[in-house]
């Protein structure tokens, strides 16, 4: 295990992801790459769906303040890590991003809603741990 991605919303269940992966990246001399997905919206007007794309000055904002949020308070001393802020929808973006940059694995946080809650919501964490082509942790 050489890549670890660590995908963050700068929740407790992010923080949680963060310091499992500073573990296992420590043990297995991997880097890690702590990514903030920007959620484009869609935005509907008389039935017709259009897509938000956020401003990349937005991107860069939101992102920097989530990434720091992350971080704040944890020892990434010896660890290579990479930040990256990207946009689109956080699952579908996650799995590319395995593919992209050869990530051996994905530790995320999950926010822990339920069977019936996680399936209509959509769990962002269910659809990385099935379309992912590599490890998933789930940190509670």
């Amino acid at each position: 295990m050489k890549k670890i991605l660590v995908a963050t919303d700068a929740s407790e269940y992010s923080l949680r992801a963060l310091k499992a992966a500073l573990d296992l990246a420590r043990k297995f001399d991997a880097e890690i790459e702590l990514l903030f997905v920007m959620y484009d919206r869609i935005v509907y007007s008389f039935g017709v769906a259009d897509s938000y794309v956020a401003a990349p000055e937005q991107i860069e904002a939101e992102g920097d303040l989530a990434l720091e949020a992350t971080l704040k308070g944890m020892d990434i001393s010896g660890i290579t890590l990479k930040k990256k802020k990207l946009h689109g929808y956080p699952s579908n973006i996650i799995i590319q991003e395995v593919e992209d940059e050869n990530i051996d694995l994905v530790v995320m946080g999950s926010h822990g809603y339920g069977a019936i809650v996680g399936s209509v919501l959509g769990s962002v964490s269910q659809k990385v741990l099935h379309g992912a082509k590599c490890s998933v942790l789930i940190v509670k």
